[in-house]
């Protein structure tokens, strides 16, 4: 990875500020690119507020738990005026609750961060073990979980939704 973005920066000449590393939250990945790639951009899945919704969404959280991906969130030297983007995509009453928003706005506190709200897109399949009810959040429970962020001061935008027809939309998930 490092030498893919060394070779996007020095040798294309891309700005640091226009590239973007996206983690399911593999913890020393993110310290060595503090560490070696300093002044890209980080985003973080992070799709659940409790640690037992979130293993059952991303099996990486077994490994690397929520508590100890947030410290990691919080130690990433942030440039002037940039901030730590958390993707989330929203499945309807697995993670898309007003207590769920609440809880985020209580685990983001300290990290400069927005969050780009994905509702959940359908392929037939969910492709999420153990979550045959994964559904798309009604779009007032969306709005309302937004609103809940954006009262505690938090960027929070909601991604439309394209390539749904090919099943390529953001927001879909599948098992590889």
């Amino acid at each position: 990875m490092v030498r893919a973005l060394r070779t996007l920066t020095d040798l294309m000449g891309f700005s640091r500020r226009k590239i973007t590393v996206s983690t399911a939250g593999i913890i020393p990945r993110i310290a060595e690119l503090a560490e070696r790639a300093p002044r890209v951009n980080l985003a973080v899945s992070l799709n659940a507020t409790t640690e037992s919704v979130r293993d059952r969404l991303m099996p990486v959280n077994r490994k690397y738990p929520l508590k100890k991906l947030l410290e990691a969130c919080r130690e990433f030297p942030l440039p002037p005026n940039r901030r730590i983007t958390f993707e989330y995509v929203l499945l309807d009453k697995i993670n898309d609750s007003a207590e769920d928003a609440a809880r985020l706005v209580r685990l983001l506190k300290g990290i400069r961060s927005k969050v780009n709200l994905i509702p959940f897109n359908p392929t037939g399949e969910t492709g999420v073990e153990g979550l045959p009810e994964a559904a798309r959040p009604a779009e007032s429970r969306i709005l309302e979980f937004q609103r809940i962020l954006h009262r505690a001061k938090i960027v929070a935008t909601v991604r439309k939704s394209r390539g749904a027809d090919i099943s390529a939309a953001c927001g879909q998930l599948r098992a590889g």
